[in-house]
């Protein structure tokens, strides 16, 4: 895809890119695939994959306690636990506020690993990166935030996001629907939201604005992007996801950056249809 050659011009020593179409055909990449960058936040979609898996093989339950007094898993997948961002510190009522939390995702991963008494990386290895064969892929610290993976692992991943092999599609489509909607929120990099719209364990774009995917996504994209430079999005409309990988931290590099290249690469994807 043309599109994809606007990366040349970002301000990053290395960045890789794919876009991966719904039939799971990959209609363009950029860059090195096979190089592997820390994922950062886009660590979480893969550990709500896992999570969601746990709960269709019955080891948890959506509504069953987990984290702060009040919580659920399903409070921790959709950043409604109460949790503070990055400490066990309960910092309001959980169902009430939408507070992006690390320390929610660290509780839901300990959760997991007390229930199956498999240690949460090893889950994630066996749930969802082994079967998907996403051998570059690993967990070496918290699934909130330490992943590492390269484009070429993360093409699986998305493949799997639009055609779901592993969990049941009705399970993955109501993951990526508004929970516990209306709350308001920070979006981390671009402040307050009202609405601060997320699934379980995915943000979901709705009318968000300004945003990290484009003007033109639509209001069902799907995805998350992470503070080391890298976003994953699904467009079902368009049917079609984009995964990118940088070595540069976020910042208004990106906000400039990104949006172009998502409006671009959706223009080209509906001139091709």
């Amino acid at each position: 895809m043309q599109s994809l050659r606007m990366i040349e011009n970002w301000p990053v020593p290395t960045a890789a890119a794919a876009v991966i179409r719904a039939d799971g055909v990959v209609a363009g990449s950029y860059g090195p695939l096979d190089h592997r960058f820390p994922l950062a936040s886009v660590t979480k979609p893969l550990a709500a994959y896992a999570a969601l898996l746990a709960i269709e093989e019955g080891a948890i339950e959506l509504d069953e306690p987990a984290g702060p007094e009040g919580s659920t898993v399903r409070h921790l997948l959709a950043h409604t636990s109460g949790l503070a961002f990055d400490e066990q510190r309960t910092m309001a009522a959980p169902g009430t506020r939408r507070l992006y939390s690390n320390a929610g995702f660290e509780a839901l991963g300990d959760h997991i690993a007390k229930a199956t008494d498999i240690p949460f990386p090893r889950y994630l290895h066996e749930a969802v990166l082994a079967p998907l064969g996403m051998h570059a892929t690993e967990l070496p610290g918290s699934p909130a935030k330490d992943g590492i993976s390269t484009v070429a692992d993360l093409i699986r991943f998305a493949a799997e996001l639009q055609a779901p092999r592993l969990l049941a599609p009705q399970t993955l489509a109501a993951a990526t629907q508004v929970v516990f909607p209306g709350l308001t929120g920070v979006l981390p990099g671009y402040g307050h939201q009202k609405p601060n719209d997320w699934g379980l364990g995915f943000e979901i774009r709705d009318g968000k604005s300004p945003h990290w995917t484009g003007s033109g996504s639509s209001p069902r994209t799907f995805g998350h992007f992470g503070q080391s430079g890298t976003f994953l999005w699904v467009d079902p409309d368009a049917r079609a996801a984009c995964v990118a990988l940088t070595d540069r931290d976020f910042g208004p590099w990106a906000i400039e950056a990104w949006p172009k290249l998502t409006d671009a690469v959706l223009d080209e994807l509906a001139r091709s249809a």
